[in-house]
């Protein structure tokens, strides 16, 4: 039986997976055409991990469910102890690709080449890389063996506390206040040559959702 829990972080996984390969397609092809991608839109993209991952998931990981498995076995703490660390960094990190996409914008050209967009890249590289990285040892480790020893009273905190989340990217309505986020990443990536479908397809889930009523023009 797959809890409630688990279910949910997988999900969020499969959305921020798909954001960071999304990414580096967008970075990917714009490269090859020797083009430089829409700053807005990469910003957008970058809020979004900041904003839902990084908020969300990854403190809830860290103060409720690992706690849980701790004392267990040696081995498994070191990987805790190092997925903890991966996760006090994620922010620091993200901050840094913040500061390099800023960097382009006030310091360099936007529409052209130049060693801040390279800088952005590689900095962006080696983070979605070691999240990919890091999203797989959860889900290869930690996942099974919190299915196997937690109890009932475990889960339904853990449940409470993690469907809470509501990111937009597993499969619920974006919020008033993030719709024009979505509608930038959306719109940006349905013009990027079947990145946007490629989006849904590692996400497993369809684009972010907007009643009728907030539809954006044309849309």
């Amino acid at each position: 039986m797959t809890h409630v829990t688990v279910d949910i972080i997988l999900r969020e996984h499969r959305a921020l997976s798909a954001m960071l390969r999304a990414i580096l397609l967008l970075l990917g092809e714009h490269r090859r055409r020797n083009t430089v991608p829409d700053l807005a839109a990469l910003e957008a993209m970058v809020f979004y991990i900041g904003e839902f991952p990084e908020k969300l998931h990854h403190p809830k990981e860290s103060r409720l469910l690992f706690p849980r498995l701790r004392g267990r076995d040696d081995k498994l703490d070191a990987v805790l102890d190092r997925l903890d660390r991966d996760h006090a960094s994620g922010g620091h990190a993200l901050r840094e690709i913040e500061h390099a996409l800023l960097g382009i914008q006030v310091l360099g050209d936007p529409a052209g080449r130049n060693a801040g967009w390279e800088a952005f890249e590689a900095a962006m590289r080696q983070y979605a890389l070691a999240y990919l990285e890091h999203m797989h040892v959860e889900e290869t480790e930690v996942l099974p063996l919190a299915e196997a020893v937690l109890g009932a009273a475990d889960w339904a905190e853990l449940d409470a506390a993690f469907g809470a989340n509501r990111d937009p990217m597993t499969g619920y309505e974006a919020d008033e206040a993030y719709r024009p986020l979505f509608r930038r990443i959306v719109g940006a990536l349905e013009k990027s040559g079947g990145i946007g479908s490629a989006l849904e397809a590692f996400a497993g889930t369809a684009q972010p959702k907007f009643s009728e009523e907030h539809r954006p023009h044309g849309g």
